[in-house]
């Protein structure tokens, strides 16, 4: 056998060792959750539901939240590449994004965008002001 011959044989192994461990995965994922996860209706967290610390007149105590950190990032714009052409980027390599010069950036908490904003300097360092803030109402919406 030629080494193209084993080259191809190993191919073939490889490809269905990658196929039996990608199904295991999704069936220890699917027995794991018990299925397809349901969604929850952010409503059932209201008052009546007892498990939100309450505080002045019934309303939900924030203090108890206040603390937990959050990952804020800012997204000067975005581009889909081949893997060909992420491996042959380099020092100096211009990747074109999706977004005009003088566009505002967006504001992502945890990955959720949450305001639009321009680049500043203070103090010698990069900041942001903040352009349009999202109200809260339509950041519920979109988690939904």
């Amino acid at each position: 056998m030629s080494d193209d011959d084993n080259d191809n044989v190993d191919q073939g192994n490889m490809a269905d060792e990658w196929a039996a461990a990608m199904e295991e995965q999704v069936t220890e994922e699917s027995s794991e959750a018990g299925g397809e996860a349901a969604p929850i209706d952010l409503e059932d967290f209201g008052e009546t539901g007892g498990a939100i610390p309450t505080g002045v007149e019934g309303r939900p105590d924030l203090d108890v939240i206040l603390d937990i950190p959050v990952s804020i990032s800012m997204e000067v714009g975005s581009t889909a590449i081949t893997i060909r052409n992420l491996l042959q980027l380099n020092q100096g390599s211009v990747i074109e994004l999706d977004r005009l010069a003088g566009e505002p950036l967006d504001v992502l908490v945890n990955g959720t965008l949450i305001a639009h904003g321009e680049v500043v300097v203070v103090n010698e360092k990069f900041g942001i002001r903040m352009t349009d803030v999202i109200s809260p109402s339509e950041r519920i919406k979109k988690l939904r």
